[in-house]
């Protein structure tokens, strides 16, 4: 198979989307889930009448017909059982968020009246009704507060609790496994030879999946193409996805194509027209899981992975999709038509415009700039020059 267009890996990988079902959680550990079910009142909102403010309640009327002075007959707080009137002239002190009983409907705070020997007195004029929260203005019983397919926040953890919503059905996550390759690929702890490398891209990945809240495994092959083989073939029958880096190009013990296709796994695309992650394989098994097989440079892992793997994971999870865009900041040149994926620092400008600023790199293999950069610009395949001012497409990997 030659070598394809992003928008034509991107259209392979999103025909691939897939539902992995519900699930119920306990409120308190759904916090970065995908809510999968619209959260909804149980209650009018507010249960009750309730007052806004400290001060003291009267009945309007009352006041209409000349009362200035009231006695006060009881102090509520917010909680107990409401307190009612017997007579026009009797009021009662009340706090904020207390609930006021049918026989009361005005609140007038406490800067704007004076209390002496128990009676309570003011001069303002004062309107039916202020300073009152009537019961269900916000929302009736019933009424949808939260949508679902949405990523559950603190302040919608908030409502779930407001409502006794103590379970919360969400998207289940698929069962991720990351999978380094290569002998020359040490643990980060162990210290390499003049010709090892510490692995990197192993957490990097799991980092990123973390915001998902998905814990993936972290697992190793060296380059054995029989080991990579059989264990391929237990990996894609526990995991619903394998994100390997490293294998893929065309060295010789670039295993990871011909063993993912003897365990069964069929080759859906490898290598794409683009820079940094031409040699990108992904597969599918008979039982419809998927392997990412990314190239072993960091760059090109965490390119591939948030260009490809996530615009995947956030439709599978029905996440809204958000795309970005930004203004070049300077002139690219370069000296080949492949799609360029540059390394850039965002800010927005007085003008409110998403400026990408382009970082100097070493290619694929420089990841130091990673930490420094927000994003990739992704720059169309039609030509080789691009020019301040013009506005490309970005894909955010910094949160």
């Amino acid at each position: 198979m030659e070598m394809i267009s992003v928008q034509q890996a991107e259209e392979i990988i999103l025909s691939q989307i897939k539902n992995f079902g519900t699930e119920e959680v306990f409120y308190e550990n759904a916090l970065g889930r995908i809510l999968a079910e619209n959260i909804t009142a149980d209650s009018d909102l507010p249960p009750f009448d309730r007052s806004t403010v400290d001060g003291i309640a009267i009945h309007f009327n009352s006041h209409k017909n000349g009362i200035h002075t009231y006695k006060i007959k009881a102090v509520q707080a917010a909680g107990e059982l409401p307190v009612f009137i017997d007579t026009e002239d009797e009021c009662i002190e009340i706090m904020t968020g207390a609930a006021l009983h049918s026989s009361i409907d005005t609140v007038i705070r406490y800067e704007d009246i004076s209390i002496n020997n128990n009676l309570a007195s003011f001069t303002i004029p004062i309107k039916k009704g202020q300073n009152i929260h009537l019961k269900g203005k916000d929302k009736k019983a019933g009424e949808i507060l939260v949508k679902a397919n949405q990523v559950i926040t603190p302040s919608i953890l908030g409502i779930a609790a407001s409502v006794g919503k103590t379970l919360l059905t969400v998207k289940k996550l698929p069962k991720v496994a990351i999978i380094s390759t290569g002998d020359e690929m040490i643990s980060p702890e162990d210290q390499p030879t003049p010709f090892q490398l510490r692995r990197s891209n192993g957490i990097t990945i799991k980092s990123v999946l973390e915001k998902y809240k998905i814990s993936a495994d972290l697992l190793h092959l060296n380059d054995d193409f029989q080991l990579i083989k059989t264990e391929l073939s237990r990996y894609i029958e526990t995991y619903d996805i394998l994100l390997m880096s490293g294998g893929v190009s065309m060295g010789k013990f670039d295993y990871l194509p011909k063993a993912c296709e003897e365990a069964g796994i069929e080759k859906l695309f490898h290598k794409i027209k683009q820079r940094p992650g031409k040699p990108f394989w992904f597969g599918k098994s008979q039982n419809e899981k998927l392997v990412f097989a990314f190239p072993g440079n960091p760059v090109s892992v965490f390119m591939c992975l948030h260009r490809y793997f996530i615009p995947w994971l956030e439709r599978s999870l029905e996440i809204p999709e958000t795309t970005q865009y930004a203004v070049l900041h300077n002139d690219l040149d370069f000296p080949f038509p492949l799609q360029y994926f540059a390394q850039v620092k965002l800010h927005v400008n007085s003008s409110g415009q998403v400026i990408a600023e382009s970082v100097n790199t070493n290619g694929s293999g420089d990841f130091s700039h990673l930490a420094e950069t927000d994003a990739f610009i992704e720059l169309p395949l039609e030509k080789t020059e691009f020019r301040k001012g013009e506005v490309y497409k970005v894909w955010k990997y910094n949160f």
